[in-house]
């Protein structure tokens, strides 16, 4: 019996050693358009497909495989005697191997300005289904659609005549991932609806993990291909160790933090929440502000910047111990500085390409959470002085940096600003008053003057209360409360201007 083997690929890395070792195994190449012309100018004997179909290509190259005479050849089983019969009867001969990598559809989707014929056109068709085939009836057949597991076949091939039906059973399952993928990238494509009846994500495979939120859970790291560039997914590491799967969670809080700001600023996070938030002229006065805002919390932390890392600014962040720092760039005097510090890790994220998925998902068990992001901010809210007095220029500007921080604290929460800084953050807290008795505490005399950013409105008047205790002298809310016009009134008693905005910002 003729050993065959079915060739076509898009990507022909190695493609022609692995098809000259086969020739030299006693194997019969099958191939189709590019990938036999391929294999006929390197001197590799090789059959057309159209040759054993005894029917020819069509449709602009749309059919050539999808025919008897090939999937009876990769759906046969070789040791079934009914099986053998019927591809004898039709001059049907099993195909051994099967070596089939797809158009490129996700690559024509990417380039700018791709045309919907184009990506259509791009969509595979009799690839998918003679891999399908193949990995079905993986028992007799080994497929291949990935070039990384050229070298592992010839080895078997090489040492047993033939693979080993582990090695089959695990390529077979990488093909269904494969193709599985493959079709949830076209029909995202395709898919208008916000929230179609199933919802198929693809995420690859970036990275194993040391272990997850602590070290007896296993973990890894997925990401998109076709997700934003302004991601740690994405983010290019130039020094330090290995990142966690916390390190991960606290760089991404802090990076949708920081990109908030157009104007030179730094983010310190901790545990998902910042611990301070500065911003000023230069970086290095930006990191200055996020450093006094939460001395202490800092340690172990994640720094995000939106400028590069300069050589003042390097210096006084190498005094101090962090996880990660995050910046468009290093100059080569700062690199210097901070890579004498061997485990801090530095990465690089484009900032030019700031942009957001389309939506945002949560694991729960069993299931997943799907909304849109929470993409508003000060600019989008209907903003509405509800006291007597209206904010001066200078509490604009501090409740505005409140507005940009506290939609990324988890709720309830309460951020006390100034112009420039946090003062004081209560994060995560049962109640608003405790978020505010937090916030208060932390900016102790600081408080005076500054302003007040709430996720949610305020049930009671206690927080004004409160933030009137300590001094506060501007507040900026959602409103919508049943009993907001209490704390207006109390508000208008202690002479604070307060500000609704109408959109919330919850953060579970």
């Amino acid at each position: 019996m003729t050993k065959r083997a079915l060739i076509s690929v898009s990507n022909k890395d190695g493609i022609l050693e692995f098809a000259k070792e086969l020739v030299a195994l006693g194997y019969e190449i099958l191939s189709t358009g590019g990938t036999k012309k391929i294999l006929q100018d390197n001197n590799v004997a090789v059959t057309a497909v159209d040759e054993v179909t005894k029917f020819p290509e069509i449709l602009d190259g749309r059919v050539k495989t999808l025919n008897p005479m090939i999937h009876g050849g990769l759906l046969g089983k070789f040791d079934d005697a009914s099986h053998q019969a019927q591809m004898n009867e039709h001059g049907i001969e099993p195909i051994e191997i099967v070596c089939v990598n797809l158009y490129p559809f996700v690559e024509t989707i990417s380039k700018p300005n791709v045309t919907w014929d184009d990506a259509i056109e791009n969509i595979d068709i009799g690839g998918p289904t003679m891999l399908r085939s193949a990995a079905k009836n993986h028992q007799y057949v080994t497929v291949i659609v990935d070039s990384n597991d050229y070298a592992t076949v010839l080895e078997e091939l090489q040492a047993n005549g033939a693979t080993t039906i582990e090695t089959r059973r695990k390529l077979a399952a990488k093909v269904f991932r494969h193709t599985a993928a493959y079709d949830s990238y076209i029909s995202n494509h395709l898919t208008e609806e916000e929230f179609p009846e199933s919802l198929t994500m693809t995420y690859e495979l970036k990275q194993n993990l040391r272990y997850g939120e602590n070290p007896h859970q296993k973990a890894a790291f997925y990401q998109k291909r076709l997700g934003s560039d302004f991601s740690l997914a994405y983010a290019t590491q130039i020094h330090g160790k290995e990142l966690s799967y916390n390190n991960i969670q606290d760089g991404n809080a802090a990076l949708q933090i920081v990109k908030e700001f157009e104007k030179p600023a730094a983010v310190a996070v901790k545990h998902m929440n910042p611990c301070g938030v500065g911003t000023g002229k230069t970086l290095e006065e930006a990191f200055d502000k996020a450093y006094e805002a939460d001395s202490t919390s800092i340690f172990g932390g994640i720094i995000a910047v939106n400028r590069e890392v300069d050589v003042a600014t390097a210096e006084k962040l190498s005094h101090i111990f962090l996880e990660i720092i995050i910046a468009p760039s290093f100059s080569q005097e700062a690199l210097a500085i901070l890579t004498q510090k061997k485990n801090i890790r530095l990465l690089t994220i484009p900032f030019e390409q700031v942009k957001q998925d389309k939506l945002n998902v949560v694991s729960v068990e069993g299931g997943l959470l799907v909304q849109e992001p929470d993409r508003y901010g000060f600019a989008n809210a209907d903003i509405k002085v509800v006291t007597d007095r209206e904010p001066t220029d200078q509490e604009w500007e501090a409740l505005q940096l409140g507005w940009a921080v506290v939609k990324h604290v988890k709720s309830n929460a309460i951020v006390v600003t100034d112009t420039q800084m946090t003062l004081g953050v209560g994060a995560g807290q049962m109640n608003r008053v405790g978020a505010a008795k937090i916030a208060f505490e932390q900016a102790g005399e600081k408080a005076k003057g500054a302003a007040l950013a709430s996720d949610a409105f305020f049930p009671m008047s206690d927080t004004v209360e409160e933030a009137a205790a300590a001094g506060i002298t501007a507040i900026i809310q959602p409103g919508g409360s049943i009993k907001d016009q209490d704390s207006i009134d109390k508000a208008n008693e202690f002479g604070i201007t307060m500000v609704f905005t109408g959109v919330r910002h919850f953060k579970h």
